[in-house]
């Protein structure tokens, strides 16, 4: 099957990448995370792509299009954690399907399905909205069991590492929990 796999990062992509190819897919990459704040972190998450397509050999689609006012127009209206994620996914999700159904791929997946602090139940949800107007199927996979496996490849491979999802909103809350995390350790 030809699958286009968003990939938000690289870390997050090297198990995915692996585990369809050994199940026989035809895997392309798709760059397409206009919701990575700030530029400059843009610009190093996509460069660690780029490093990563090249050591294992994956032609990857690159969408450029970063529109920080409109990103941050659709995340500020409903700015709830859950609200704000699902509008996220649905956005980067729905360029996927389109860009799968224009250039005859067979499928989309994503590479947030490695990761365990995204909802995966929330990502398959939009994910079958997109499909029913997209028409092209989502492939499915749980890559969380993968985890430590890839970060050990990530740092093995040297390639770009972030501590937050992307948003300045995840970047923020990633922050304010080990600020607390290391209060409560200085209150002990």
């Amino acid at each position: 099957m030809k699958i286009l796999l968003h990939i938000c990062c690289a870390p997050c992509a090297i198990k995915p990448i692996e585990k369809l190819r050994e199940d026989g897919h035809e895997v392309t990459g798709f760059w397409y995370n206009p919701n990575i704040h700030p530029f400059g972190e843009w610009r190093l998450r996509r460069e660690g792509v780029e490093k990563l397509a090249e050591i294992v050999d994956l032609p990857v689609i690159y969408d450029d299009h970063y529109d920080l006012v409109d990103n941050l127009y659709m995340l500020l209206k409903e700015p709830e954690f859950q609200v704000r994620c699902f509008r996220c996914y649905w956005d980067r999700l729905e360029r996927t399907a389109r860009t799968a159904a224009e250039k005859d791929f067979d499928a989309f997946s994503t590479t947030l399905l490695y990761s365990k602090y995204q909802m995966h139940d929330t990502i398959r949800r939009v994910a079958g909205m997109i499909t029913r107007e997209e028409w092209v199927n989502f492939y499915y996979d749980d890559f969380r069991v993968f985890w430590g496996r890839g970060i050990k490849a990530s740092k093995k491979l040297g390639l770009y590492r972030q501590t937050w999802c992307g948003c300045i909103f995840s970047e923020y809350e990633a922050e304010r929990e080990r600020m607390e995390r290391s209060h409560s350790k200085q209150k002990k």
